[in-house]
């Protein structure tokens, strides 16, 4: 595993000024540049290099479809911390910042408040060997904590301090959130502060964090335009409630938080254990997998720990075998000859699941035909055209994970599934199956080589 994970992306994330252009002729700017110029954060929970070495994360990804709506290109702006986000916002190098900022009484002061797209709350988090961990305010004096500077931990921390004397921080504006939760888990740091959506994505990685205590209440997440240009603060909340922003909202949340389910220390504890012992061993047939089927590599590898934790020898008591625990008619319908050979169980595996996804119209978007795909794979093609049709029944979106995983659970409901052509089927497996290979996927993609 690397050192620090969400370093990765950073070296190429240092460049102002790359340009999304909105698919549609940009109208006249209202600014002084040719562009929206918008301050963000190098990171998870805002903006990062994506599998591909493309832009994305929950603020590209809102901040694009609001742009793409006004007509108006965007120039990003990526900082590695808050404080030189806010920086950019306060000096005049950015119109709009949107980096996973909470909306803050002292921040409303220096700029105007923009669209809210979520809440959070702040956690002290602590590596969780290190017993007893805090669960008060009064319990953190004399606790080693640091924070990153310019954030609202700060304000809350110094807020404590006039009733805990005894509380001190460090509060370092070179170390982002992230940095500082992997540098806990590495026993560098004490304990930290940071938001509960970063704190469930990272997480995943450094199993050995662990939520001491909950510091706030909750507060919301959103943007911040700068104090000359209130008119610019008031268009991204009319979006927010318009009809375009909420579906942006919606799509952000399914796309990056709807699959990270409860945390499950042994589970995740397991995986990053295994990235090390196992997945070199089997690498090199995932990567060919993937050049003759087109699926990614993490997808794949994701999908077989699902299945089988990486052990070519798996075997379940209903007869499914191999790395990717193919059933026997499956297995011979691909030519595979011994299920246990891991080899032929990945290349047969990423095969069948080319197969289901090719199976589906082609006019399904990304990436909801994948995951439909997956589910096919797991409850079988017969069940899920079922809750296709159902979906339809219901006046649901077929193509539409989102709906999808509400509908194939009633595959099990005694008051839908009587009336589908192929009857029961455990379709709430199949989402929690789902769930699971796009939670893996997230860890494998940043334990993979470049």
């Amino acid at each position: 595993m690397p050192a620090i994970l969400w370093m990765i992306p950073v070296g190429a994330l240092l460049l102002a000024g790359c340009t999304d252009r909105p698919s549609s002729a940009a109208v006249a700017s209202p600014f002084d540049t040719q562009a929206l110029v918008v301050a963000t954060r190098n990171g998870p929970t805002a903006h990062y290099l994506g599998r591909e070495g493309k832009a994305t994360g929950p603020e590209h990804d809102l901040v694009t479809a609001f742009a793409k709506s006004r007509g108006w290109s965007v120039q990003w702006q990526v900082f590695e911390s808050t404080a030189d986000v806010l920086d950019a916002l306060e000096t005049g190098r950015a119109h709009l910042a949107a980096a996973g900022l909470t909306h803050l009484p002292a921040r409303d002061e220096r700029f105007v408040p923009g669209l809210v797209h979520g809440e959070v709350i702040q956690q002290v988090v602590c590596h969780r060997d290190d017993r007893p961990l805090p669960d008060t305010p009064e319990e953190l004096a004399g606790v080693e904590l640091q924070v990153t500077g310019d954030s609202s931990y700060v304000a809350r921390l110094e807020e404590l301090a006039r009733t805990v004397p005894d509380l001190a921080f460090v509060a370092d504006p070179s170390r982002s959130s992230e940095v500082l939760l992997t540098q806990v888990a590495t026993g560098e740091v004490g304990c930290t502060v940071a938001d509960s959506s970063i704190v469930r994505m990272v997480r995943r990685y450094w199993p050995h964090l662990e939520v001491a205590m909950n510091l706030d209440t909750v507060e919301s997440v959103g943007w911040y335009a700068a104090a000359s240009r209130p008119a610019l603060a008031e268009s991204t909340r009319d979006w927010q409630q318009s009809g375009a922003g909420r579906r942006a909202i919606a799509a952000m949340r399914e796309r990056y938080y709807a699959h990270i389910g409860e945390f499950d220390f042994v589970d995740l504890r397991a995986l990053n254990r295994r990235l090390d012992e196992r997945l070199p061993r089997y690498l090199d047939e995932f990567e060919q997998a993937s050049e003759e089927t087109g699926l990614a590599v993490d997808l794949l590898a994701a999908m077989a720990y699902q299945e089988s934790h990486w052990d070519p020898e798996a075997t379940s008591p209903t007869g499914v075998r191999g790395i990717m625990m193919l059933t026997r008619p499956t297995a011979e319908s691909l030519g595979v000859e011994d299920r246990l050979d891991p080899r032929e169980s990945i290349l047969a595996g990423a095969r069948y699941l080319a197969d289901r996804r090719e199976r589906l119209p082609d006019d399904i978007p990304e990436p909801d035909r994948t995951y439909l795909a997956l589910a096919s794979y797991n409850l079988g093609r017969a069940h899920v055209l079922d809750a296709r049709r159902l979906a339809r029944e219901l006046g649901r979106n077929p193509d539409s994970w989102a709906e999808m995983r509400e509908v194939l659970p009633l595959k099990a409901d005694k008051r839908y599934y009587p009336q589908t052509r192929y009857g029961y089927a455990r379709g709430y497996e199949s989402v929690h199956y789902v769930r699971r290979i796009r939670n893996y996927r997230d860890v494998i993609a940043q334990a993979l080589p470049d």
